[in-house]
């Protein structure tokens, strides 16, 4: 699933008539990019959610012809549920015992997804998330076994720790990860709301993963710094 929902307020004037998912970095939109990326890695079909402009992500696919690969669209244009409620809502599309990735589509990094996948099935979580050492305000909090305990905002001083609050190391959410469709039954949140909040609610009691890719490319690209940086590397490809 490609989350390509968001209305890119941080993109600012790049967003006033262009969904976030169609802004280009290095001469290709995002959602092409990630795309491109996850037929390459063996992704069989894709669900996109979409809201802000969404008739011009649905043009642009029809366009291209969906890329050769199944997509289906859930629509969010009456109302936007961010990650847990998209998430939800597209329910429907998956098969009911296959995991999925789910991927942000501002997210732009070398990880290999197949590795992310082949990690969440053997380690038998209800949901495996890439994580990395880097610097934010935000972070997952994990035990020695990378299993998730907890959250914390750092600026604020916030914490949030259903599991055990010893031995934890704080890692940053990249914004990828797998779910294993066991998680649907157990959401009971609604609307509009964040599927951290869910892992949060569930990690006492079950296995939430996490997965570091410290090494290697990662930028976000839903930032104005981060989309300059994505232009500056991939300006030649």
């Amino acid at each position: 699933m490609i989350l390509a929902a968001g209305r890119g307020t941080r993109l600012q004037s790049l967003t006033e008539n262009t969904p976030k998912a169609l802004v280009q970095a290095g001469g290709m939109s995002l959602l092409e990019r990630l795309i491109i990326k996850m037929k390459v890695q063996g992704v069989s079909s894709i669900v996109i959610n979409v809201h802000h402009y969404a008739d011009q992500i649905i043009s642009f696919l029809e366009e291209k012809d969906y890329f050769g690969i199944p997509i289906s669209i859930s629509d969010e244009s009456d109302t936007l549920l961010e990650t847990g409620g998209g998430i939800l809502k597209a329910a429907q599309f998956f098969d009911t015992e296959e995991a999925f990735i789910v991927h942000n589509v501002d997210i732009l990094s070398d990880l290999d997804l197949r590795k992310l996948f082949a990690e969440h099935q053997s380690s038998k979580a209800l949901a495996t998330l890439a994580v990395k050492d880097r610097k934010t305000s935000r972070y997952l909090l994990f035990n020695e076994d990378m299993h998730m305990q907890g959250w914390e905002n750092q600026q604020s001083g916030e914490r949030i720790i259903p599991g055990s609050p010893y031995n934890l190391s704080p890692l940053a959410f990249s914004g990828i990860h797998v779910i294993s469709p066991a998680l649907f039954p157990l959401i009971t949140e609604s609307g509009s709301f964040s599927i951290i909040e869910t892992y949060l609610r569930l990690c006492k009691e079950h296995r939430i993963k996490g997965f570091i890719h410290t090494e290697g490319l990662w930028i976000d690209a839903g930032k104005p710094e981060g989309l300059q940086m994505a232009n500056m590397l991939l300006g030649g490809l």
